[in-house]
Formats: structure tokens, sequence, C-alpha cells
């Protein structure tokens, strides 16, 4: 082991300009898709200083079973698969890297919302087909439409920049966010709701808001409204946006985050001509596998260091 101690991977890699800032570590790499008594034998192995959470999840379990354990540093920006309450409990740190895939993501709803609006996936099974659809299809133009943002972080802000700049009404519901850009106007949930030609979700998953758009949120829309989710799959009741797609009241849904993950199969979105998928990889681009690396590795040593010159 390095004199440093070991920094435990919940994955089976990290970008080398990463690993160039943990050298004196030992990395301890946990796999595609560690469960929890492969990453609690791990830590009882090793008792890692660090943990930086890429796949799985980090209870308390995995917690109590590295007792050196300093930071938890999240590969990405949402930290819902961390047990915060436990983290806080036993005086660890919790760190995300924050903005490091914002454009990546961003990239990705502007790719599913056009998605949408173009009926992209669907003319282009048709035109292998052998068809040709010019004189019946009608395509959603965004110019001049208004486009609804839950969630105005990096990512959230740098969505509604480029809508901004294709013509659209941005609208924004974010209780946290600060001096926002003079084309963002904020909201409550029910006006976006109400108002919004299509709706991208950008925040971070909570107790608070499991489940928000529900039947209930959506029947509020307008109808044939678009939805864009590349947040977290439980922000969204997947089988009342399955009836609202069916009925029409939601024209088509692009979809890169799901309950369950990976998506079970068969699973009932599957098959439907109007939800668009991708398995969660909206911030998986060569750039941002090295921006989130970079960062989570340097929230660890800001942590770390910290206590060193701290004691």
């Amino acid at each position: 082991m390095s004199g440093r101690g070991a920094i435990l991977v919940t994955g089976a890699d990290l970008a080398p300009q990463a690993l160039a800032l943990l050298a004196e570590f030992e990395i301890v790499y946990a796999g595609k898709a560690p469960q929890e008594p492969d990453l609690v034998a791990l830590c009882r192995r090793h008792d890692p200083v660090a943990i930086i959470v890429r796949y799985g999840k980090v209870g308390a379990a995995v917690m109590d079973a590295a007792p050196s354990l300093r930071v938890i540093s999240k590969h990405g920006s949402g930290t819902d698969t961390i047990d915060k309450d436990a983290a806080r409990a036993r005086g660890i740190e919790v760190r995300a890297a924050v903005g490091a895939n914002a454009a990546a993501v961003a990239e990705q709803a502007m790719a599913l919302l056009l998605a949408c609006a173009k009926s992209v996936v669907q003319l282009n099974a048709r035109m292998h087909a052998g068809h040709w659809d010019k004189a019946t299809h009608k395509s959603v133009e965004l110019n001049g439409r208004t486009v609804g943002l839950v969630g105005l972080g990096a990512i959230g802000q740098r969505f509604a920049r480029m809508c901004d700049a294709m013509g659209m009404t941005v609208l924004g519901h974010d209780p946290y966010a600060q001096a926002l850009p003079p084309y963002i106007r904020r909201v409550d949930l029910a006006t976006l709701w109400r108002e919004s030609d299509a709706i991208s979700l950008h925040c971070p998953l909570t107790p608070e808001n499991r489940g928000m758009l529900d039947a209930a949120a959506l029947q509020a829309c307008k109808p044939g409204v678009l939805i864009v989710n590349t947040a977290r799959g439980g922000l969204v009741d997947e089988a009342a946006l399955l009836g609202a797609v069916r009925s029409g009241q939601v024209a088509a849904a692009g979809l890169d985050s799901f309950a369950v993950e990976p998506m079970t199969a068969p699973h009932p979105f599957q098959g439907e001509p109007h939800i668009l998928l991708s398995p969660h990889i909206g911030g998986v681009t060569t750039d941002a596998y090295v921006n989130m690396g970079v960062a989570a590795a340097r929230n660890v040593l800001a942590v770390i260091e910290g206590e060193r010159q701290a004691a």
C-alpha cells in the first residue's frame, strides 16, 4: 500500500490525468457493476481513505467497513447514490464534480429535444424501410416555442443558453439558483407545467421531488408537450409518462435516465415509437470522462490535504 493510503474507485477505470494526481495513493477498482457486498469486502481489505463513486451505491455499511474513510467523491454531479446522512453522521465529506460534465449533458438534452421535435428516429427508420414521407410529415419548429427547465445549475443554465440561441422562450424553476441570466424567466412549477411546449429536467433527485412529473403534472401540461430527462429517472412517474405518451398528451419523450438502472428488460418503454431512449450516457464523452475524473481526484485531495494542514 502507498504511504498515503488507498482510494477505492467504484468502477473499472479512471482517466490517466486523474490517476496522475493520485499517484501517491494505491488505487483499487471495484469493477463495472459493483454491488454493496463487493464494496464492503474491498473496504475491509483496503480500508480506503477515499471513495470515488462511479457506479453503484455507497451506504452506511460501506462506510462502516472503512474506518479511515474521510471523503466520498462523486465522479459526476449527482450524489443521490451516496447516503449523505450516513456520511454526515460519520464525519465523512461528500463532494461532487459540479459542472465537469455540464457541456456533455446539455448537448445530450438538446439532441433528445431535437430528435423529439424533428422525429429523427422515426423518419430514419421509415427511410431505411423505403418510404418517403415528405408529403405527409410535419415536424415541430422550436423557434418561438417555450421551454421549461426544472433545475438551473451548470447543466440547466448551459441548456438554457442553447435554447435561447435557438429563439425559444426559457422558463426556469429552481429555488436555489441565484443571479440568473436575463433570458431565463423564473416561475413556479405550476406555471412551468402550464406554459411550456417542451420540458427538460436538470435537477438532482431528492425525497421531496421524487416522482414530481406524475399524472397530475403531465395533465396540467399543454397537449402535445415534449419531455426530456437527462437528470434522474426517479423524477418521473414512468407509468404516468407512458400513459400520457400513449394518449397523445405527451407528443414525445427523450429519456437518458430511468427509475431502475440498468433499465430492466422487457420494459414498458421498449417498442414505444414516441419514447426515445439512451442508456444514461449524457455525461459520457471523452472530454467529460477526463473532466469528471480530474475533478473527483481534486476533491479527494482538497479534503485530505485540508485535514493534513489542519492537523
